[in-house]
């Protein structure tokens, strides 16, 4: 049998499972000696040759392998050595060693069979077996019964609880006994009873030990009970500092108090420590990052760096990686590309994945690609790595392209790679590519937590909503989880279907499930285009109720909704409440001043925003842009437009472009709209800012200028099914009362199935929404409608006013409309 694993230094060896003992005459060393100090330098194919010429050895020897084959991580090899110890001569008697050894082998393989035949062995064979030897199979049972040998949680133990079970038919219970329980309800997630455990050791005067307060910790920040890990953590103070300064002991009590969320106490602990290695460094460097407070991380990382204590490896180096992520700074993330390039030799696979999502979110596609294509050696994880930043950037082609060349790899699909592809597809808008991924899944029985809720959402935004709702009804409702509810709920909201998303809400509340803030966020754009402002305002008093409304994002939801409702006073109170303030944020509530007329307060908001330290992006701009255009404060958007490339670095898009001709040509500035829009060049050639030049030719009565825009619309590709454009062009032509051109418009209109879309209006009364469009009779009430309506008109009549005849659209409009 060959070996070739790295030597376990003696120190770290188990106490109760020796290798040596010190000769009496160094000159001549023992058989005993000469195998212990071979396993203990890693040679156990020399020491396993040395064993197999003796003749007889004894049980001593025997344990020496066996000891020696589980320290240097051969559990397996240890099992089999022991079965040939069984089945050797009747002489060899195994004794405590031998089974605490045996155990260890099998908590190592989590063998809980061999584990328990073993149990069975040393119950028959030894008398009265030692605390050492009960130690061991408690510790056996733990892990075996926990977790399987790939690291995952095992279910069912409540149902046998072995390990309770062996510990209360133990005589004498050391610490040791009482960390391997404590430990075991950690594991098992009843931190409730680990804490009840520990407590209980204490009471009946086990002095605890090191090991005893790493176990206890993390019961108490998976618990979030502040005060009782404060308390412990003062008993371990009194302890001395060989508690103290145990570098196990501190890493473990600053990841409690980063898991509570007390940065301070992490922090203080760390700060008080003696030494440290690079665990501590690591632990402490996470719990920024963790609790999102990137900058500090960094900070304390090249600390580390600088340290003479700190051994920078992989994990130092991800938790670095992830906070320049969260900072999002390119110059950063190039600051620590290089300083790996420089000190790591061979950069591992996971270092190289971190560092392709790092440039993604710093907005370095190119650099992540880059990285990616000259990795030696690709994971699951690195494809999958680059296809979600492909997504995350908007580049759902790229995406897909490079899935086609993971799939010719036969690298195995995985749920972080279907779930990329069903955001791909729903940003694409793309039913095909949904349909593929979701009858991949199909045929290959993939199953994944919140797998519902992204179908649901897939296909809602591909405008299948009945397919959406066929993977919703195919769902338990028992079973929905919030996720699969809100999907449903947004799908709804997403393609108009206003009573239905509300119908959801109902039935979600039914099934006691409590909404949270990203129900809220779904639901609330619902109450915009359908008048639905007092469901909105019982939201919001539910959202204060319930501590959601300061949520950013239902915040955001909130403003949005009152400012599309009329209801712009509400969205300013919503405003100046809500604590944490996004981009989005303000973005909405410019937007909002902006539909309102306020283009003032829009530009105050938009300064205001900047003094916050919060600086606009593009969609911030088209929301101050749009504002000053409805205010006709055009002078303060030109050196707004102006300003996008020289201060803010942002490269003006289509929505902009339209916005400034939108504006000079609402302020009566037409020519200097059409100046600026040929001035665009290829980049102008859109429909949308030449639709806005031709309303403005209109309102301003630029008829000659009109007829030139609305030859260059007609020239360009055609909306599908809409007619905005022609009917504007067709009422400068009437209001010219060049009636022969209106003909041949509509003529065009006629040819090509073109309609115009019928507009329609909603208000609510009494709980009962009614809905108004031209020449529509449905409503049960329309003979009284049109009956006051013919009394308007007439008191209108009488009043003096008379109907506009410039616009020529009877015979665009179908009866119905």
């Amino acid at each position: 049998m060959a070996f070739s694993a790295t030597p376990l230094p003696l120190s770290q060896s188990p106490s109760h499972l020796p290798l040596h003992t010190h000769s009496t005459n160094p000159k001549i060393p023992t058989i005993r000696y000469r195998l212990s100090r071979l396993c203990q330098e890693g040679q156990l194919h020399l020491a396993r040759q040395l064993f197999d010429a003796l003749p007889r050895p004894s049980t001593v020897l025997w344990n020496t392998i066996i000891i020696g084959l589980v320290c240097n991580n051969f559990p397996d090899e240890a099992l089999l050595f022991y079965s040939n110890m069984k089945s050797s001569s009747p002489q060899v008697k195994c004794d405590s060693y031998t089974y605490s050894s045996v155990l260890k082998a099998c908590a190592d393989t989590r063998n809980l069979v061999v584990g328990k035949a073993v149990h069975a062995h040393f119950l028959r064979c030894l008398m009265n077996p030692s605390r050492i030897v009960y130690n061991s199979l408690l510790n056996m049972y733990s892990m075996c019964s926990s977790t399987t040998p790939d690291g995952k949680m095992v279910s069912g133990y409540s149902r046998c609880d072995l390990v309770r079970k062996v510990f209360d038919t133990m005589r004498k219970r050391t610490v040791v006994a009482w960390n391997t329980l404590i430990a075991w309800y950690v594991r098992t997630e009843r931190y409730a009873e680990a804490v009840k455990q520990f407590s209980m050791m204490m009471k009946i005067g086990i002095k605890p030990s090191p090991v005893s307060f790493v176990n206890v910790f993390p019961a108490f920040s998976s618990l979030g009970d502040f005060k009782n890990a404060n308390v412990v953590h003062g008993m371990l103070v009194k302890l001395g500092s060989e508690y103290v300064n145990d570098l196990y002991v501190v890493s473990s009590a600053i990841f409690m108090y980063a898991e509570l969320g007390c940065l301070e106490f992490a922090k203080k602990v760390f700060d008080n420590c003696l030494e440290r290695n690079t665990e501590v460094w690591n632990t402490m460097i996470s719990a920024f990052v963790q609790n999102n407070f990137s900058l500090e991380g960094i900070q304390l990382f090249f600390q580390a760096v600088e340290s003479e204590d700190a051994a920078i490896d992989e994990v130092t180096l991800l938790s670095a990686i992830s906070a320049a992520s969260h900072l999002q700074k390119f110059e950063l993330a190039e600051q620590l590309h290089a300083f790996v390039i420089k000190n790591v030799a061979v950069t591992q696979v996971c270092v190289m994945n971190a560092l392709i999502a790092m440039y993604s979110r710093c907005n370095s596609i190119d650099t992540s690609f880059k990285i990616f294509d000259n990795m030696p050696e690709k994971d699951v994880v690195s494809w999958n790595t680059m296809i979600s930043a492909f997504v995350q950037n908007g580049l759902n082609d790229e995406a897909l392209m490079l899935f086609y060349e993971m799939k010719k790899q036969d690298l195995m699909v995985d749920s972080v790679t279907v779930t990329a592809l069903l955001s791909a597809a729903s940003d694409l808008r793309n039913p095909d590519i949904g349909k593929q991924t979701h009858g991949y899944l199909l045929r290959n029985g993939i199953q994944f937590e919140g797998m519902d809720s992204y179908l649901i959402d897939m296909y809602a935004k591909s405008g299948l909503i009945e397919a959406a709702q066929n993977v919703f009804e195919k769902s338990f409702s028992h079973e929905r989880d919030q996720a699969t509810w809100n999907s449903m709920m947004s799908g709804y909201t997403q393609n108009g279907l206003v009573d239905q998303a509300f119908l959801i809400l109902r039935q979600m509340l039914d099934q006691k499930v409590m909404p949270n803030v990203v129900t809220l966020a779904s639901i609330l754009p619902a109450c915009n285009p359908s008048g639905y402002i007092d469901w909105g305002k019982q939201l919001h008093g539910f959202s204060i109720r319930n501590d959601l409304d300061q949520n950013v994002f239902v915040a955001t939801a909130l403003i949005d909704m009152y400012s599309k409702s009329g209801s712009i006073a509400h969205a300013e109170n919503v405003f100046s409440k809500a604590n944490e303030k996004s981009i989005v944020t303000y973005s909405t509530m410019i937007l909002g001043y902006g539909q309102h007329g306020m283009g003032e307060s829009a530009l105050f908001m938009f300064h205001r925003m900047q003094k916050s330290g919060i600086q606009p992006d593009a969609v911030t701009l088209v929301a101050v842009l749009s504002a000053c255009s409805y205010a006709g404060l055009v002078d303060e958007g030109l050196q707004i437009f102006e300003s996008m490339r020289t201060v803010y670095n942002i490269q003006p898009s289509t929505e902009h472009f339209c916005c400034v001709a939108d504006m000079l040509g609402r302020a009566g500035r037409v020519d200097k709209a059409y100046e600026f829009v040929i001035g665009l060049g290829e980049k102008g050639n859109v429909m949308e800012i030449w639709g806005s030049l031709l309303a403005a030719c209109r309102i301003h009565k630029q008829f000659e200028l009109g007829k030139l825009v609305a030859k260059k619309l007609l020239e360009m590709e055609k909306i599908n099914g809409k007619t905005g454009y022609h009917v504007l062009l067709s009422n400068i032509y009437a209001e010219e009362r060049n009636w022969e051109n209106v003909d041949i418009v509509r003529k065009q209109m006629r040819e090509r199935g073109l309609k115009k879309e019928t507009g329609s209006s909603w208000i609510e009364i009494a709980g009962y929404m009614n809905h108004f469009a031209s020449k529509d009779r449905k409503h049960p009430q329309s003979d009284q409608i049109y009956s006051m309506l013919e009394e308007l008109l007439m008191e209108m009549k009488h009043a003096g006013y008379r109907p506009l005849s410039t616009s020529y659209l009877g015979g665009f409009l179908e009866p119905d409309e």
